[in-house]
């Protein structure tokens, strides 16, 4: 996922200097302070809809039998998603011990132990960080609404997400000057669209990545490998044509991009996993988990091993989802929505710092 870097900061003394010049009119065309009147002004029609849209959200989960829940914020195990990177802190103990300790990136590792005790089905409004993003829809710190219901199938998650939009949302959503109609949606396999929008055969050339990008009739640059090719092919060929007249539910990925979610029983290739796409944006993922602890293990090497040959040296494995996963996840869907992107759709914004109280000063 693309993220903007943040621009090195002036210092204490020059940034307050600047703020009284620009606040006299001496400096030119520079943003309002997000503090300032105007700006929260600007912004409040988009809030005083993100507040109608979280208790109309609430309300639709409640009335179908969720319980609201939280979980810890600062964890052990941020996730082990290769490329997310997480913003690190420490607990200081009475005795003087310290733990080093993230902000974690989502809350699914924690929602899955609440399902093997027993809480589900559940939904929760999390604050979540991942560090290095920025853009018009990446914030470094956003709200996440996860959901999971066991006994779950994917096809039956399709349906209450595409209820809960028709639910909140206006019939017809408008952002970035895209239009989507919610009276239909669509559902399209990852092999299907690779077929359609790139001429691109998927699954018959796994981990072959020249066969891949041969296949789709571009050249395999330097050092690509499957998954690289994967990737370009998705962000360029596939991910700017669905979503748009309709929401997209790209359905089945390959095993290898969905590390938490089970294999489908009539295609072990592919994983019980989707994306949706609304707006032309990604604006969920979802899984009928895993529940193979031996396997979710492996998987879990893999991805440690790949972010570690990226990233360097990173946090220890979380025995105790592992150790949770073993004593017994009952079979469940679960999906993680972005809330902030969500509001963003509720009330036609088309940046992320819209529809945020207090957003960072870069996105605001």
């Amino acid at each position: 996922m693309d993220a903007d870097r943040l621009s090195v900061a002036k210092s204490t003394h020059s940034a307050g200097i600047l703020g009284i010049a620009f606040l006299k009119g001496a400096v030119g065309p520079m943003k309002q302070p997000v503090w300032h009147p105007d700006s929260l002004a600007a912004r409040m029609p988009f809030l005083h809809r993100r507040a109608a849209l979280t208790a109309a959200t609430r309300d639709f989960f409640l009335t179908r039998g969720y319980q609201e829940v939280e979980t810890p914020y600062a964890v052990a195990a941020p996730g082990e998603e290769v490329h997310l990177r997480p913003f690190e802190t420490q607990r200081v103990y009475p005795d003087g011990r310290e733990e080093a300790l993230y902000l974690h990136t989502s809350p699914e590792f924690a929602m899955k132990r609440l399902l093997v005790a027993g809480a589900g089905p559940i939904f929760q409004f999390a604050r979540v960080w991942r560090n290095s993003e920025g853009s018009a829809l990446h914030a470094p710190e956003f709200t996440m609404l996860e959901w999971y219901r066991p006994d779950q199938t994917l096809a039956g998650l399709i349906e209450e997400t595409t209820a809960l939009m028709r639910a909140v949302l206006p019939p017809v959503v408008t952002s970035r000057g895209i239009t989507t109609d919610l009276s239909r949606v669509e559902c399209l396999t990852m092999a299907e669209a690779f077929e359609y929008y790139a001429h691109a055969d998927l699954l018959g050339t796994a981990d072959d990545a020249a066969a891949l990008a041969a296949s789709a009739g571009i050249r395999l640059r330097a050092g690509e490998d499957w998954e690289d090719v994967f990737f370009r092919i998705l962000l360029d060929r596939v991910e700017p044509r669905i979503g748009r007249e309709c929401p997209t539910f790209l359905t089945h990925w390959p095993v290898a991009q969905a590390a938490l979610a089970r294999r489908d029983p009539a295609d072990p290739r592919v994983a019980e996993r989707f994306e949706l796409f609304v707006c032309g944006m990604e604006l969920a993922n979802a899984f009928v988990e895993l529940t193979d602890p031996v396997e979710q293990r492996a998987r879990f090497a893999i991805d440690r091993h790949r972010r570690e040959a990226l990233y360097g040296p990173s946090w220890p494995l979380d025995e105790d989802f592992l150790a949770a996963l073993s004593f017994g996840l009952p079979p469940s869907a679960g999906i993680a929505l972005g809330f902030d992107r969500l509001a963003m759709l509720a009330g036609g914004a088309d940046r992320i710092g819209q529809v945020l109280w207090l957003p960072p000063a870069d996105l605001a």
